[in-house]
């Protein structure tokens, strides 16, 4: 797939990894880059940004990036934060793996969100999926100690390699799954993948894990979204 570079006028709601070594010396500075030092977020492969949008618009005092490899979901993300000049929020087009261990620095992210990825159903595929050992292992390097991990899935095979995964690894503890709630409306879901599997009447499979080093500084009284659907 060819990336094309991002048009000037979504700066600074997308920027892309070449971006960031040219303006920010190759390092995300959260202060720097988002002018304040509220907690970090990640929407890790966060398509068209609904969760992004949602989650930004109801915590002003958290700051999400999300990243996306594909520059035209994440444009199309960072067109609908522009519209609404949601200054807590951006798009990082990218390889997250190389955002992870190049531009991010350890422990200074507050959570990790990995909604739906792309499950390569075509076993010769496989290899393509996001969750890996090296993934794992970049995630619980960039958590702040007792911060979480979630990731929700429609495809059970795949959440039973994440769950595996998470839960053999040594610096990750598994924490009870959140519960689905009812949408009150048609944007009231975590992303889009979601509101087609419920409409669909598929099960959603949902995980927490924290990652060590004590207990999360964020509980879910304190931030209104992202709430359990």
């Amino acid at each position: 797939m060819s990336h094309r570079a991002p048009y000037a006028d979504l700066k600074p709601y997308f920027l892309t990894i070449d971006d960031v070594e040219r303006e920010h010396e190759g390092i995300l500075d959260w202060a720097s880059f988002f002018g304040n030092d509220h907690p970090v977020e990640l929407d890790i492969g966060c398509g068209r940004g609904l969760f992004l949008v949602t989650a930004g618009e109801a915590n002003p005092d958290v700051n999400y990036l999300g990243i996306e490899i594909d520059y035209r979901q994440g444009r199309h993300g960072a067109m609908r934060l522009q519209r609404r000049q949601l200054s807590n929020v951006r798009v990082l087009g990218g390889d997250v793996l190389r955002a992870l261990t190049e531009l991010i620095r350890p422990h200074s992210v507050s959570a990790v969100h990995v909604y739906f990825p792309d499950p390569w159903w075509k076993r010769r595929h496989r290899p393509r999926r996001l969750f890996n050992n090296q993934f794992v292992d970049c995630c619980a390097d960039v958590l702040q100690p007792g911060q979480l991990l979630h990731s929700w899935t429609d495809v059970e095979e795949y959440f039973g390699v994440i769950s595996f995964l998470m839960e053999q690894h040594p610096r990750f503890e598994t924490l009870p799954p959140p519960e689905e709630r009812p949408a009150t409306h048609d944007m009231d879901y975590h992303t889009s993948f979601e509101r087609k599997a419920r409409k669909l009447g598929k099960t959603i499979y949902r995980g927490r894990w924290r990652v060590e080093g004590g207990f999360s500084l964020l509980t879910d009284k304190e931030t209104k979204m992202p709430r359990p659907l």
